[in-house]
């Protein structure tokens, strides 16, 4: 099982640290695209550096279920993919979109699990490259899981890898 979280952790490594068209020489990022930051990220002459924010979270008996989550945020847009991976079970791998205000991120992460497309929306906090998102609880009504706003910010994520261009 360490071979696998260690595998596993490699792959995210790279997937973090690679560019994400690998047939293309050109640089990816549109103008005025600036990558996730937080507010310890270096400034020069008011431009801000632009930097790549991963995340990973690992849990369960030998840390092997994982999560992972890559951020692009333009203005007070963003986008990224969010990926969990819990060790022998289906995943769910996707999207997210939504809204940066202040150190809060609000966001529709749209995954398939099963064949199946489903969405959820997810609150986060990105404070000083960390980043923490609110727990999600299973609404007894609709036998789905949803986002629990009366918990605080619990499942932490520890920054992956920064790539700065």
């Amino acid at each position: 099982m360490k071979i696998h979280a260690v595998c596993l952790a490699a792959l995210l490594f790279a997937a973090c640290s690679s560019p994400s068209n690998k047939t293309s020489g050109k640089d990816t990022v549109v103008a005025g695209d600036t990558l996730a930051k937080s507010s310890a990220t270096a400034t020069t002459n008011h431009t801000p550096t632009i930097s790549s924010l991963c995340f990973l979270r690992t849990e369960g008996k030998a840390n092997q279920d994982t999560t992972s989550i890559e951020l692009v945020v333009k203005g007070n847009k963003v986008t990224g993919v969010m990926n969990w991976l819990p060790y022998q079970k289906d995943s769910r791998k996707g999207t997210l979109d939504g809204t940066f205000k202040g150190d809060t991120i609000n966001a529709v992460w749209t995954f398939m699990q099963e064949g199946m497309k489903d969405t959820l929306n997810l609150k986060f906090k990105l404070d000083n490259d960390q980043l923490a998102q609110k727990p999600l609880k299973l609404n007894a009504k609709t036998g789905r899981e949803q986002t629990d706003l009366s918990a605080g910010y619990t499942l932490e994520y520890k920054a992956s890898t920064k790539v700065k261009k």
